[in-house]
Parts: C-alpha cells; sequence; structure tokens
C-alpha cells in the first residue's frame, strides 16, 4: 500500500502541478523557513540574485541566465556539482551521467533508475526544506509549479521548475542545458531514436498496421481505473511512428493530462485496437483489476475478444528514460509474442 500511495500521490501532484505540494507540505515549510534564512543571511535573497563569477574566476564558478518552466529567470552554475532534483523523471539524470545529492526517494523506488541512486538522499515529498540546506546544494530543479513553495525553496540555493510531464527530447535537452551535459544529451538521444525506429518497424513488420489504436490502464485501490496519458507507457506508444490514440484518449493529451479517472462503464470509449494493463503494487489494486478482467464490460472489448492485451508491471512502465530505454526493447516481445 505504501508504494501505491506515493505513486498515486506523485502522479496527481505532477499532473495538477499547482497546489499540490503547499497543501500537503506547508507546516514543514513555515517551520523551515527560519532556518533557510538563516542559512542565507549575509547572501542571496533569492535564486535570481545567484552571483556573478569573479574576474580570473575558474569556469565551476560561472553561471548561466536560465528561463524555466513557469518563467522565472534564474542566474545558475554552467557546471553544477551538488543538484537535487524533485520529480518523476529522476531517471533522466542517470541518463546523462548525472548523480544528484538530493531527490524524491519515492519517485525510483521499485523502478528501474534505483540502484543508480543509492547514493543520494531523500529530500522527501512534500520537499523538506531542511534536509536541503543540510545538502548544500548549487542548484535545485523541481518538477512543481506552485508558486509559494517555490519562493521557500528557491531561498536555499538557485532553483528552477521543470516540467516532467514534457517529452523525452524536452526533458533531456533542457537538463543538458542545466547540467552542463548539453553534448551527453544530444549522444544519448540520437542513439535512443535510432533504436526506437528500429523497434517501430519490428513491430510493423510483425503485421501491426500504422493505424491501430492502443490505450493504457491502472487500477488504484477503490475500485478507480485511470487511463494514461502524458505519463509513463504512453509517451512511447504514441510517440511518432506508434500507436494512434483513441479519440478520448487523444483530449486528454491534447490538455496536457497525466491521466484520467474514467468509470468502468467508460472504459469501452477509452479502449483501443490494443490494450496494455500496468499491473498495481498495492494487492487491493491487484484483486480490483483480476475482477475487472472477470466482468462483462471488459471481457466485451474487442481487444480482449483478440488477445490484444499486454501486462506491464505500473514501476516498470515510467516516463524517466532509462525505463524508456528498457521498454523499447520489450514492446516488441509484447506484441509480437515472441521471446
Amino acid at each position: 500500500m505504501k508504494k501505491a500511495g506515493k505513486w498515486l500521490t506523485i502522479l496527481m501532484a505532477a499532473a495538477l502541478t499547482t497546489g499540490a505540494l503547499s497543501a500537503c507540505g506547508g507546516q514543514n515549510n513555515n517551520n523551515a523557513t527560519g532556518q533557510v534564512e538563516e542559512a542565507n543571511k549575509g547572501g542571496n535573497e533569492s535564486s535570481q540574485e545567484s552571483a556573478k563569477p569573479e574576474s580570473g574566476g575558474s569556469s565551476q564558478d560561472a553561471t548561466q541566465s536560465y528561463e524555466d518552466w513557469t518563467g522565472h529567470t534564474v542566474e545558475v552554475p554552467t557546471q553544477p556539482q551538488r543538484v537535487i532534483f524533485h520529480g518523476e523523471t529522476t531517471g533522466d539524470l542517470a541518463a546523462l551521467g548525472v548523480s544528484p545529492v538530493g531527490m524524491m526517494l519515492s519517485s525510483v523506488e521499485g523502478t528501474l533508475s534505483e540502484k543508480q541512486f543509492q547514493d543520494a538522499q531523500d529530500v522527501g515529498f512534500p520537499f523538506n526544506v531542511e534536509k536541503a540546506v543540510e545538502l548544500d546544494p548549487d542548484l535545485i530543479i523541481v518538477g512543481n509549479s506552485d508558486e509559494a513553495q517555490y519562493g521557500t525553496i528557491a531561498k536555499v540555493a538557485p532553483t528552477v521548475t521543470f516540467d516532467t510531464f514534457g517529452s523525452l527530447d524536452e526533458r533531456l535537452t533542457k537538463l543538458g542545458q542545466l547540467l552542463g551535459k548539453q553534448e551527453e544529451a544530444k549522444q544519448w538521444l540520437e542513439a535512443y531514436h535510432t533504436q526506437e525506429a528500429a523497434m517501430w518497424k519490428a513491430i510493423r513488420d510483425g503485421g501491426i498496421g500504422e493505424d491501430e489504436t492502443a490505450a493504457v490502464f491502472t487500477m488504484y485501490p477503490g475500485n478507480r481505473l485511470f487511463a494514461m496519458a502524458n505519463t509513463g507507457l504512453s509517451q512511447i506508444l504514441y510517440s511518432e511512428g506508434g500507436f494512434k490514440p483513441t479519440p478520448l484518449v487523444q483530449e486528454a493529451l491534447d490538455g496536457g493530462q497525466g491521466f484520467v479517472e474514467i468509470s468502468f462503464e467508460k472504459l469501452p470509449e477509452y479502449a483501443g485496437d490494443h490494450l496494455f494493463l500496468l499491473t498495481p503494487v498495492d494487492g487491493e489494486a491487484v484483486n480490483e483489476l483480476k475482477e475487472l478482467e472477470k466482468g462483462q464490460v471488459w471481457s466485451g472489448l474487442e481487444a480482449v475478444k483478440k488477445g490484444n492485451v499486454y501486462t506491464f508491471g505500473l514501476l516498470e512502465a515510467y516516463s524517466d528514460a532509462l525505463s524508456r530505454e528498457w521498454l523499447i526493447q520489450q514492446l516488441p516481445k509484447a506484441l509480437l509474442k515472441s521471446e
């Protein structure tokens, strides 16, 4: 239940973007304000006032002006050494060879990225400002657009907001710029897209047409059914050369939604030619998903009748770069029923 609860909390926070963290963490941050102000006494009052490099300073001291996701213009180090990343796609950093000093541990627990970040400290969810002060970061990246929360965090170190629901290319390119890893990001994306194109060619050669549709679903305790859109497995399924989304899923994609909670009766309206199920972590949700699969609504779907149903673990099908690499290896095996 613990991991499943964290998953929904993280997902909803990213999808709703505004207010989620402040609603959960206002008390935590109020307690931290005094410590943050003390740590910054005599220094910068905000990340926009970061010092420029002194004449003759090292490249490590250099800064660049960066406009973040929510419009802040921030002076950030060109070569940050102590990064805190607080978002859902922590695995993106591993693709660039970056090890953060702090992160949201719940974003990697049980995922393919977990082993990559064993030395990073947990800054919690909601964001623990006291812990961040202890880590002495020179850059903080947060996947949250709440301005009150931003104002508190930005007193610790230069802070930028980051869209974790952005496309893989957008995320890696922006992280490359922020982390001084532009060339690494370019090379990783080129290699990834070569593999992705080869994957879709293999799938098309295997007999799955370009106009076929797909939809992704998962269950949360309490018989809460979700159709996925701008997150996780869906992002690769609806990428260039991939499946077509069904009309209602397309609406969610156009609206920038990460997921949509739907009723069981609405399932046929969201379902496509191919159905992907993300197996929940929580035992209650697993049992509820099994009950759904026994019902008439599910058994009446064309994709179910044709055997076009594929299952992935919820924690395997994340949006981050490392999970995407894994998925392009696994999708042909599932779709073409090969080993």
